[in-house]
């Protein structure tokens, strides 16, 4: 696959040359990262460290589908599919929400950026506006990309085939606005120590890139034996996600332990909305649950504790999300961070087994 080597390796020298370049930029600038005071006080030596590093991290990410796209078309004539362009709409919008809120913070030299109830807002309209295309825009394959989300709801439970359908896309609506806002808010909450974001995101897409592949390898019209899969573009699927995954390592090599830059929310809601687009571009978005435990885990530690404190007054964490109260236990971050990692590798090693099973279990060669 000579595209998706292009991919990888142009995401990867995005990442590589221009962090740098950014950090210099962004200390240029004086766009240093602000610190919240009622955090672990260890954190509090991070205040200056230049933030907004997401920005490399979209740009590798497109420059390196880019890269793959062009040689596609240059010696295949495979024009881009609009499932690609969709996914990377979703990681791009909420990347641009994540940079306002970002700029938010450093113009006003404070730890808040866009209110809780701004960001609501506008994760609910590009959420919606993503998912309006994904239900009308064509595909290069000829599986519609919101397949799932039109049939949601079968007609047999409605007397009439159009209500049937009008439903299924208001819910399909309603179910991306919680998987885009879901998902983004678990990866943003993930983002509080050194490399931890990073890290667990370059785990989880590496998991996403085996999915898409496999549904390429199986795609339905293939002739490959076993289970077919009705997925639209399923190798673009692949390089976004392989160049996803290769990013976040690139971005690793600076963000690590101490790190010379942060993501900030426009690399966290960016890589956020990636992963919930590309979970719903797949057909997966049951799987994502177990493919990013990590972050699911992140969000819950959050919402057990303040919904626990606002009805007893007491906290069940020292502090959440819950890799604060590892550290406020004692633990060396760095420690935290790497158990980390372990914990969304077995995630996502779970993740594809069950996702295998599943291909086996309808091929019917389990029974063989």
């Amino acid at each position: 696959m000579i595209s998706l080597i292009i991919g990888i390796l142009v995401s990867l020298v995005v990442t590589i040359v221009g962090t740098p370049l950014l950090i210099r930029l962004v200390h240029k600038l004086n766009y240093g990262q602000y610190i919240r005071q009622d955090g672990p006080q260890s954190h509090l030596v991070k205040r200056g460290t230049p933030t907004l590093g997401g920005v490399v991290i979209n740009l590798a990410i497109v420059l390196g589908w880019g890269a793959s796209a062009l040689y596609r078309f240059l010696h295949q004539g495979e024009v881009p599919s609009w499932s690609a362009v969709l996914v990377l709409f979703a990681m791009l919008s909420m990347g641009l929400l994540g940079f306002i809120d970002d700029f938010a913070k450093v113009s006003k030299k404070q730890s808040e950026g866009l209110t809780v109830r701004g960001k609501f807002i506008g994760q609910f309209i590009l959420a919606t506006i993503y998912a309006v295309l994904a239900l009308v825009l064509p595909t290069k394959s000829g599986f519609p990309s919101a397949q799932a989300g039109v049939s949601f709801i079968e007609s047999p439970f409605f007397s009439f085939e159009f209500a049937g359908r009008v439903v299924a896309i208001v819910l399909f609506v309603i179910w991306v606005n919680f998987l885009m806002t879901a998902w983004t808010n678990a990866v943003n909450l993930t983002d509080g120590l050194d490399g931890l974001a990073a890290g667990s995101s370059m785990i989880a897409f590496v998991g996403y890139a085996v999915v898409a592949f496999w549904e390429f390898y199986h795609l339905k019209g293939s002739g490959h034996e076993g289970f077919t899969y009705a997925v639209s573009d399923p190798l673009d699927l692949t390089i976004i996600a392989s160049c996803a995954a290769v990013a976040c390592l690139g971005f690793l090599w600076y963000n690590s332990n101490p790190a010379s830059i942060f993501m900030g929310d426009t690399g966290s809601l960016a890589l956020g909305g990636l992963f919930a687009a590309l979970s719903i571009a797949t057909h997966t978005e049951v799987l994502a649950a177990v493919m990013g435990g990590l972050f699911v885990l992140e969000a819950m530690s959050d919402v057990i504790q303040v919904g626990y404190f606002k009805m007893t007054h007491r906290r069940v964490f020292k502090m959440a999300p819950i890799h604060h109260h590892f550290e406020l236990k004692g633990w060396p971050e760095v420690k935290v961070v790497v158990r980390f990692w372990m914990i969304e590798l077995l995630f996502v090693i779970i993740a594809l087994v069950l996702f295998y099973g599943d291909w086996v279990t309808r091929s019917g060669l389990w029974l063989s």
